[in-house]
Protein backbone atom coordinates (compact mmCIF):
# COMPACT_ATOMS: atom_id res chain seq x y z
CA UNK A 1 0.00 0.00 0.00
CA UNK A 2 1.58 3.28 -1.11
CA UNK A 3 1.61 6.18 1.32
CA UNK A 4 0.39 9.54 0.08
CA UNK A 5 3.26 11.99 0.12
CA UNK A 6 2.67 15.60 0.92
CA UNK A 7 4.60 18.22 -0.98
CA UNK A 8 7.72 19.15 0.94
CA UNK A 9 8.91 22.76 0.92
CA UNK A 10 12.25 23.36 -0.79
CA UNK A 11 14.97 22.32 1.66
CA UNK A 12 17.19 25.22 0.56
CA UNK A 13 14.65 27.71 1.91
CA UNK A 14 14.37 25.90 5.23
CA UNK A 15 18.11 25.52 5.82
CA UNK A 16 19.15 28.13 8.38
CA UNK A 17 21.33 30.93 7.05
CA UNK A 18 23.62 33.08 9.19
CA UNK A 19 23.18 36.85 8.82
CA UNK A 20 26.43 38.86 9.02
CA UNK A 21 26.94 41.70 11.54
CA UNK A 22 25.39 44.31 9.23
CA UNK A 23 22.21 42.35 8.53
CA UNK A 24 21.86 41.05 12.11
CA UNK A 25 21.09 44.63 13.24
CA UNK A 26 17.74 44.20 11.48
CA UNK A 27 16.91 40.46 11.64
CA UNK A 28 18.87 39.32 14.72
CA UNK A 29 22.12 37.38 14.95
CA UNK A 30 20.78 33.81 15.20
CA UNK A 31 20.79 31.54 12.13
CA UNK A 32 17.29 31.38 10.63
CA UNK A 33 15.62 29.95 7.52
CA UNK A 34 15.65 32.24 4.48
CA UNK A 35 11.83 32.44 4.59
CA UNK A 36 11.95 33.72 8.18
CA UNK A 37 14.76 36.16 7.33
CA UNK A 38 12.67 37.62 4.49
CA UNK A 39 9.64 37.90 6.78
CA UNK A 40 11.64 39.75 9.45
CA UNK A 41 13.15 42.07 6.86
CA UNK A 42 9.69 42.96 5.51
CA UNK A 43 8.32 43.42 9.05
CA UNK A 44 11.14 45.93 9.62
CA UNK A 45 10.48 47.72 6.30
CA UNK A 46 6.75 48.01 7.05
CA UNK A 47 7.19 49.01 10.70
CA UNK A 48 9.54 51.84 9.71
CA UNK A 49 7.57 52.91 6.62
CA UNK A 50 10.51 52.31 4.26
CA UNK A 51 8.44 51.25 1.25
CA UNK A 52 8.22 54.22 -1.13
CA UNK A 53 4.74 55.79 -1.05
CA UNK A 54 4.59 56.53 -4.80
CA UNK A 55 6.75 53.77 -6.30
CA UNK A 56 5.71 50.74 -4.22
CA UNK A 57 8.50 48.52 -5.59
CA UNK A 58 11.18 50.86 -4.18
CA UNK A 59 12.56 50.44 -0.68
CA UNK A 60 14.06 53.53 0.96
CA UNK A 61 16.95 52.99 3.36
CA UNK A 62 17.11 54.25 6.93
CA UNK A 63 20.32 54.37 9.00
CA UNK A 64 20.15 50.64 9.90
CA UNK A 65 19.18 49.41 6.43
CA UNK A 66 21.63 51.56 4.43
CA UNK A 67 24.71 49.36 5.14
CA UNK A 68 22.73 46.27 4.03
CA UNK A 69 21.95 48.08 0.76
CA UNK A 70 25.65 48.83 0.21
CA UNK A 71 25.14 52.50 1.08
CA UNK A 72 22.34 53.11 -1.45
CA UNK A 73 19.47 55.41 -0.47
CA UNK A 74 16.87 53.41 -2.37
CA UNK A 75 16.68 50.03 -4.13
CA UNK A 76 14.01 47.99 -5.91
CA UNK A 77 12.47 44.96 -4.17
CA UNK A 78 14.33 42.74 -6.62
CA UNK A 79 17.69 44.35 -5.94
CA UNK A 80 16.96 44.09 -2.20
CA UNK A 81 16.93 40.28 -2.40
CA UNK A 82 20.29 40.22 -4.18
CA UNK A 83 21.90 42.64 -1.71
CA UNK A 84 20.59 40.72 1.32
CA UNK A 85 22.08 37.49 -0.08
CA UNK A 86 25.47 39.19 0.03
CA UNK A 87 25.10 39.61 3.81
CA UNK A 88 24.71 35.93 4.59
CA UNK A 89 27.73 34.15 6.09
CA UNK A 90 28.62 31.20 3.89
Amino acid sequence: MAKKTTRKPNAAFLKPVQPDAVLSVIVGSKPLPRTELTKKLWDYIKKNGLQDKKVRTQINADAALKPVLDGKKSVSMFELTKLVSGHLVK
